[in-house]
């Protein structure tokens, strides 16, 4: 950093600046108090709580493993000059490289070079991408324009479907439209109050359904939870999750929100993430910082595809379906590029079954015992029983069977292994849209994996 620099003085300038912005969009009437009041807490202080941000990593991951770095999100790298603690601002991104001791993976997959020489395949190394503080005026936009309109079209239809519920079809058509037009004059977060102005007197016992469902909907500016916001990159799903489940069994008080899409067939643009929203405020202020976790690849590849997806966007400014379709397309190939590695795991771990069985022979041991870690962010139950009973069929079958082992397997022997490969596909891989695709089957890792995930479809295909 430049001689002289301030960094305290620097964000408490800032946070001047940020809370004179909101006060204007206050005073012109752009939010209301409540809105004012909600996103000023989270642009005072920016230091506090840009610290706090850190803290929060430091108590889930340790110290940092090498040198912080500034953050490029152009060329999404790190600029290589020193940066000490007192550098540190909320107004730049930082990269850090933690190590997530708790994972499940950890020295499982490497690969072998010359000699002593070993590279890790899927390493524990989180690079944690901290984020600067969003800025103020991007923070308006999104409350004044898409978080609004969502929020007036949740009420709107809550307030109709509740009111034909009542058998007041008629009506309950005429409000919903009454309260978007009501809505559109001016910026409201008060829906309650609002909506029972417009339906009058009356109607006690519809008012009592309406404040209890309107109160359910989240404000315009509670839907902003991105203000502090950090994206950990992990090699493997199941590394993500792990991390996910750590910080909710050390801050159970805290989490917010958890939204685990790995496994999202329903999303539109095929996206596969996780999201924890925590709350890093402290004397009853709600702070949230946002924590994306997505794996290594995928975000490697997405960037990659970046310029596709905005030269599709240009083409379609008009309509969002034939974006959103060629974005899926993109995103498909990231997760078969993801899925890919898997299937190399995968390998790997077929390779060394044989020896599993030789050493563990007439011990009750393995040297798989607790990998992958048993998740609660998974498939549904059912599932799960119907690929096992249909993965037990096929061994019987000998459809699956192990041809690298020191000695011959009972059947029960080999199930077990075949149930193994099964959980670490379940756990680590992410189900793909289109049934046509598949892993080449030539070897019998790729086999398995295109058995398990066509039951994967099938299920979901229902």
């Amino acid at each position: 950093m430049e001689s002289g620099f301030d960094a305290a003085a620097l964000t408490a300038e800032h946070d001047r600046k940020n809370l004179q912005d909101i006060q204007r969009a206050l005073d012109t009437g752009r939010i209301d108090k409540n809105t004012a009041d909600y996103i000023g807490a989270m642009y005072t202080n920016g230091m506090e709580w840009f610290r706090e941000v850190f803290h929060v990593l430091g108590k889930c991951l340790g110290a940092p493993k090498t040198a912080v770095l500034e953050y490029d999100t152009d060329s999404a790298s790190g600029i290589d000059k020193p940066i000490t603690i007192s550098d540190i601002c909320p107004m730049s991104a930082y990269l850090v490289q933690h190590r997530l001791d708790a994972d499940p993976m950890r020295n499982q997959f490497f690969t072998s070079c010359t000699g002593h020489q070993i590279d890790l395949s899927v390493s524990s190394i989180v690079t944690v991408l901290v984020g600067a503080q969003k800025k103020v005026s991007r923070a308006l936009d999104k409350v004044t324009g898409k978080y609004y309109t969502d929020y007036v079209n949740e009420v709107a239809l809550t307030a109709q479907r509740v009111i034909e519920s009542h058998e007041r079809i008629a009506s309950g058509k005429a409000i919903a439209e009454k309260i978007r037009e009501q809505f559109d004059k001016k910026f409201i977060t008060t829906a309650s109050e609002t909506v029972l102005a417009i339906i009058g007197k009356g109607h006690e016992k519809i008012a009592v359904d309406l404040v209890r469902a309107l109160d359910k909907i989240r404000t315009p500016y509670a839907r902003l939870q991105d203000v502090w916001r950090v994206k950990c990159l992990f090699d493997l799903v199941p590394q993500a999750r792990t991390f996910i489940e750590r910080i909710r069994d050390l801050m159970p008080d805290r989490v917010l929100e958890i939204r685990d899409k790995f496994y999202d067939m329903e999303n539109p643009r095929n996206y596969r993430d996780a999201k924890l929203v925590i709350n890093i405020g402290k004397d009853n202020k709600i702070i949230p910082m946002e924590i994306i976790c997505q794996v290594r690849t995928f975000f490697d590849f997405e960037r990659k595809t970046h310029t596709h997806y905005e030269v599709a966007r240009k083409e379609n400014s008009v309509k969002s379906g034939p974006i959103e379709r060629k974005l899926a397309d993109f995103m498909e190939d990231g997760i078969r590029e993801y899925n890919l590695m898997i299937v190399r795991c995968l390998d790997d771990l077929f390779d060394r079954v044989g020896w599993n069985v030789l050493y563990s022979h007439d011990h009750d041991i393995s040297m798989f015992d607790g990998f992958p870690k048993k998740c609660t962010l998974y498939y549904p139950q059912n599932i799960l029983e119907i690929i096992a009973d249909k993965l037990d069929n096929a061994i019987e079958n000998e459809v699956f069977r192990m041809t690298t082992v020191p000695a011959k397997l009972t059947k029960d022997q080999e199930v077990e292994i075949f149930r193994f490969m099964t959980r670490f596909i379940l756990v680590a891989a992410m189900p793909y849209l289109k049934s046509t695709w598949s892993v080449p089957s030539d070897t019998i890792a790729g086999q398995l994996f295109n058995f398990v995930m066509k039951e994967v479809q099938r299920y979901y295909k229902k």
